[in-house]
């Protein structure tokens, strides 16, 4: 009876099981899978824990993210979210076919579908590398005051946001930029904005329709337009222009929404790359014959996992940032 007991413990834990029939492989990829998505939890949790903290001034995505390309002026808002999600989404039905070819040991059909799951790789991080550029340029412009709140313009007659570039009175003058000696906030300028807080108040007075948009928002989630009136006493507060956005300015609004934009975005964008760079190295060992060589199409299923989580995570980013 001893024996036949140390027997059975032998087997169940003498080493060499699958555990559901898993390899060693695929169960390393399911950890980091695990712990990686822990890690793009705490990230959204706190994304949401800083926007309910600034509710009444987080920027409104339909307005921030309102550009296609080739399609300058024209507003698209979310479209091209939209399409890039679309894409990933894509990609990964091709990921799919590519693992269901690997297990019929089809080598042509894992190609293909390889190589289209690289296209739709490059397709999205390009689209995020074109979303940033824009995101960091900035549309409209917006002035800062010394507390941080941002100042936007709107047209009255319209209600449709106004460029400062279009307003601003142009004065013939010299400008250098701030040094920490003498600087706002002690801090050193990079770059001079394209018009100068002056010119931008002396065009501001000069046109009776434009009006002063706060990053306050109202009960029913629209930012709050102030009267002529309020808007004459307001500009005289700002202490600096702001265009587009970057880890300390922000002129859609809140900074912090910037602050978690390109850190979110920018982590999941640098999992699709390393996903895209992944995916071409096995493009080439398909193509070489590698796998067909070990008998199975196994590592096309292990970084399959992989793409298909950066998939799903892509799905929650884009519904809690863009959609909530």
């Amino acid at each position: 009876m001893a024996t036949t007991a140390t027997q059975k413990n032998v087997d169940l834990w003498g080493g060499g099981n699958k555990p559901l029939n898993a390899s060693y492989g695929k169960m390393m990829m399911w950890f980091f899978i695990v712990s990686d998505a822990l890690t793009f939890s705490g990230f959204l949790v706190s994304y949401g824990f800083s926007r309910f903290k600034g509710i009444d001034s987080w920027p409104i995505a339909d307005e921030v993210f309102t550009h296609f390309p080739f399609l300058h002026g024209v507003e698209a808002p979310m479209y091209y979210v939209a399409f890039m999600t679309f894409v990933l989404i894509v990609s990964s039905v091709t990921m799919v076919l590519a693992v269901d070819a690997g297990h019929h040991m089809n080598k042509r059909k894992v190609t293909i579908y390889m190589l289209w799951t690289i296209v739709g790789g490059l397709i999205f991080v390009g689209s995020q590398a074109w979303e940033w550029k824009t995101f960091i340029k900035g549309d409209y412009g917006a002035l800062e005051t010394r507390g941080g709140e941002i100042l936007q313009f709107v047209d009255a007659d319209s209600g449709k946001r106004a460029a400062i570039k279009e307003f601003a009175y142009v004065m013939p003058q010299s400008r250098e930029t701030h040094q920490k000696s003498n600087g706002i906030w002690y801090a050193n300028e990079t770059a001079l904005p394209s018009v100068s807080l002056e010119e931008i108040k002396k065009g501001f007075e000069a046109n009776s329709a434009l009006l002063i948009r706060t990053q306050k928002l109202t009960e029913d989630g629209r930012k709050t337009i102030l009267s002529r009136e309020e808007s004459l006493e307001k500009i005289n507060t700002a202490v600096a222009v702001v265009e587009g956005a970057n880890l300390v300015h922000n002129e859609y609004g809140n900074r912090l929404f910037a602050d978690f934009f390109f850190f979110i975005t920018g982590f999941h964008g640098f999992h699709v790359f390393s996903g895209v760079v992944i995916n071409i190295i096995i493009f080439f060992n398909v193509i070489l014959g590698t796998y067909e060589r070990r008998g199975n199409y196994e590592m096309i299923e292990k970084v399959g996992l992989y793409w298909h989580f950066v998939d799903l995570v892509w799905v929650f980013v884009f519904t809690f940032f863009y959609l909530v």
